[in-house]
């Protein structure tokens, strides 16, 4: 493999080496996560719920969602006496960092924070997080797709979904047309698309490197086939020489060592400037990065469109899981009752989540991924097309069989 690969898969093992090993021996203090096990639901939580909206007081919510702030302003109007102090985190990894910072010190989280699927279960094993089975939140579950369903509720309710992420080919369509150069069906395709437009204009790359992303290469690997996590409760293997693993290993190889790809990071102020105008061509990515595109990188409105993810064989199409949301309540919070009233008026009501779809969201809601209305919706952004359509079928091809690690984030 490439050494900027092969060095990252070294260190990932060694860092996983210790931590499992950290794990194992944490004081015979049960894992959460994997005992299986929900608790009773409290009768009286509903009105616990609605006896602290009433009231009403003070919560604080972290979160990076671009819709965030219109849906705080929603849920004030509805619940005049609740204040919401709403703190932008930027980014994933940095709301992790802040929040296992706050964690430790004993104080200073949030009392609601936003959690991708794949870093809940490290927060979890913390048991920093409050189960939201004893206010009733158990009887949330038909509201969403399985998988999202089940990325929060391993032994416990500890959230409630907000988004998934299927990944798709978005692509500059604008950029393509000028070239001649067609949707990329395969990953040779995809190669051989970078070659070309390169070769045209050479400040034009077919993406930018996110090896460097962990959830993207993860995702990637799962989309190739691969399966290089096996946990099974304390026990935990690792094998990043598995076929889907070195199958797409291979192809950014490729990219990386003929210099097809941008070496901008991403989600700077550099990156969303090449998305914008066209510099950066393509971007395999979850499902939820229309709103992201609309707010992050407004002057390429009316250039873009989404395709499927390209496959390494040209047979049916096979996607996997790039991210995706939830939102829990820290233990730390004052009002638990208070912050759980909020959260499920977010990530459940059609109040919130309409709001959350007119920015651009992918919600993980059954009810609103069916509705006609959001399948036949036409973007301005990506020139009048239908996403959702595109969107909702890769959800329906997300290879199955993947483990994160519980480490994850």
């Amino acid at each position: 493999m490439n050494n900027r690969i092969l060095a990252r898969a070294l260190a990932t093992t060694a860092v996983l080496a210790v931590l499992g090993t950290t794990a194992a021996c944490g004081g015979g203090g049960s894992n959460p996560a994997a005992t299986g096990g929900a608790g009773a639901a409290n009768p009286d939580s509903q009105a616990a719920i609605d006896a602290a909206l009433a009231q009403g007081g003070k919560l604080t919510y972290w979160t990076w969602t671009p819709q965030a702030k219109a849906q705080v302003a929603a849920f004030q109007k509805a619940y005049p006496k609740v204040e919401v102090t709403l703190v932008n985190t930027a980014s994933a990894s940095d709301n992790n960092l802040k929040l296992q910072n706050a964690i430790s010190a004993g104080s200073g989280a949030p009392d609601v924070v936003q959690l991708e699927y794949q870093s809940l279960p490290q927060f979890v094993l913390k048991q920093s997080l409050v189960d939201l089975t004893e206010y009733g939140f158990g009887d949330l579950k038909d509201l969403y797709t399985p998988s999202t369903w089940g990325a929060v509720t391993q032994g416990g309710v500890w959230g409630l979904p907000q988004d998934s992420g299927p990944m798709a080919l978005f692509y500059n369509k604008r950029v393509f047309d000028k070239h001649k150069v067609a949707v990329p069906k395969t990953w040779d395709e995809y190669v051989a698309a970078g070659r070309t437009l390169h070769a045209a204009d050479k400040s034009i790359y077919i993406t930018n490197d996110a090896g460097g992303d962990a959830g993207f290469g993860t995702s990637m690997i799962w989309q190739a086939g691969g399966r290089p996590f096996k946990v099974d409760g304390e026990n935990v293997a690792v094998n990043l020489q598995d076929e889907g693993t070195k199958k797409w290993a291979a192809t950014w190889n490729t990219l990386v060592s003929e210099g097809l790809m941008s070496q901008i990071s991403g989600w700077s102020d550099e990156w969303f400037a090449g998305l914008a105008d066209g510099k950066i061509a393509t971007l395999p990515i979850g499902a939820w990065m229309p709103g992201v595109l609309e707010s992050g990188a407004k002057g390429g409105a009316g250039d873009w469109a989404v395709a499927p993810m390209p496959t390494y064989d040209g047979g049916a199409p096979v996607t996997a899981e790039n991210g995706g949301s939830s939102q829990v309540v820290v233990k730390q919070s004052a009002n638990p009752a208070l912050a759980a009233g909020f959260l499920r008026w977010l990530n459940s009501s059609d109040e919130s989540i309409d709001v959350f779809l007119a920015g651009g969201g992918f919600p993980a809601t059954v009810k609103q991924l069916n509705a006609p209305a959001f399948l036949e919706a036409k973007s301005a952004y990506f020139g009048g097309q239908q996403i959702n359509k595109v969107l909702v079928d890769a959800a329906k091809s997300v290879g199955t069989g993947w483990q994160y690690l519980p480490w994850q984030g």
